[in-house]
């Protein structure tokens, strides 16, 4: 099933624009793809001048959403009813409106200035730094945990090994800057403990797979067992980064272009996971007014029945990292168990069957396996703490 979903292979969504033997989700990802790829200006693709082709806009998700979330908040207002809906969403538009903005404007700036190469060239290495990079540039990534498969698919297609891979699907959801930004603005500096402990589960998890790639138990075409893979990439990135800014002049023309590629990048990343957040926040809402307190203590509450169930909820429902946080933040306000909401954000991803599903399918099965077994009872052991500790 994993085969037949058409996802684009710059941002990872669901693609709707068919060209180049791919399927895109929008013109900003084209325009991605033919810039990696060199494609001269003649033979570059426009969807937006062909009429018919693409998506139209009353049919892709995320006008949908934008469409129904304000209606939502029209008639919650309105209707008695419904009331509680709407005190709670106005509660969250309130909460995160800024870091929202912020998240979007920083990706948007990455997107501009951090060149793509720079994180390739150090995740091929098979040596215990290239996890500690994985983490670092899944840090510098600003897509969600569905964007960034595509991402790290191609990373492992361009020579990545299998243990860098991992380690940068599992830190890129929850260590990346925009996502840090939203969480802090729902838990406060507690929101460090999540970004760390996803950091610590992504760096123990890529080790062990080091580990696994040495033995022969994982699949790694890009990695010889026992032997440190040499990288034919003569990249220097200081001196490029050095070279770049040399080279920059500051015009209006070149800032014009500065600003509009940022601007695009940040609409991008805006249609990507918008719509996300607002399903996390209406789910999150409707929790909050009709789901008796009663249940969330007796059912999520801080203990080992509480974490289980957390564990199983977050692996049924597949919201991206960034409509999760609402629902993590309304099951720490419901219970003090701020362990049971890192465990719900965490579970999203090491027990996301879309992520287990690609790894099974472009690198191998035992790659998919090991996945689950290494990462949940490390997220179960940290939920644990942090509900003693916190």
């Amino acid at each position: 099933m994993v085969k037949d979903k058409k996802i684009d292979p710059v941002c990872g969504m669901e693609g709707h624009i068919k060209t180049y033997g791919h399927y895109f989700c929008s013109e900003n990802c084209i325009k991605k793809y033919e810039k990696q790829h060199h494609i001269q200006a003649e033979d570059k693709y426009c969807p937006t001048c062909d009429i018919g082709k693409g998506k139209s806009w009353y049919k892709q998700p995320f006008y949908l959403l934008i469409i129904g979330s304000i209606l939502l908040f029209i008639v919650s207002y309105y209707v008695k009813f419904l009331n509680p809906v709407f005190d709670a969403l106005l509660d969250y538009l309130k909460l995160i409106w800024w870091a929202i903005l912020l998240g979007f404007l920083l990706g948007g700036i990455i997107d501009r200035f951090v060149p793509r190469e720079y994180i390739e060239k150090y995740l091929s290495r098979h040596k215990k730094r290239t996890i500690a990079y994985a983490v670092i540039f899944g840090f510098l990534m600003s897509a969600c945990s569905h964007g960034i498969l595509a991402i790290a698919i191609e990373l492992y297609k361009k020579g990545a090994n299998t243990s860098s891979v991992v380690a940068f699907l599992l830190a890129s959801p929850w260590a990346n800057l925009p996502i840090t930004v939203l969480l802090f603005s729902f838990f406060g500096i507690n929101a460090l403990f999540i970004v760390f402990g996803a950091i610590f589960i992504a760096i123990t998890t890529g080790l062990i797979y080091q580990v696994l790639e040495r033995k022969g138990m994982v699949e790694c075409d890009k990695c010889k067992v026992g032997e440190d893979r040499q990288v034919h990439n003569n990249l220097d990135i200081w001196a490029d980064v050095s070279k770049r800014w040399k080279k920059y002049k500051f015009t209006a023309k070149n800032i014009k272009e500065d600003v509009k590629g940022v601007a695009n990048g940040s609409w991008a990343l805006t249609k990507m996971v918008l719509w996300w957040i607002l399903i996390g926040m209406i789910l999150a809402s409707f929790a909050r007014a009709f789901v008796p307190q009663d249940f969330f203590m007796k059912y999520m509450g801080a203990s080992m029945l509480g974490l289980l169930v957390t564990l199983g909820i977050a692996t049924i429902i597949e919201v991206c990292s960034e409509g999760s946080s609402p629902m993590a933040f309304e099951i720490f306000k419901q219970t003090g168990a701020f362990g049971n909401s890192f465990v719900f954000l965490m579970a999203g991803v090491v027990t996301d069957y879309t992520e287990i599903g690609l790894i099974w399918t472009n690198i191998g099965k035992k790659a998919a396996i090991w996945l689950p077994i290494i990462t949940v009872p490390q997220v179960i052991l940290l939920g644990i703490l942090f509900n003693i500790l916190l």
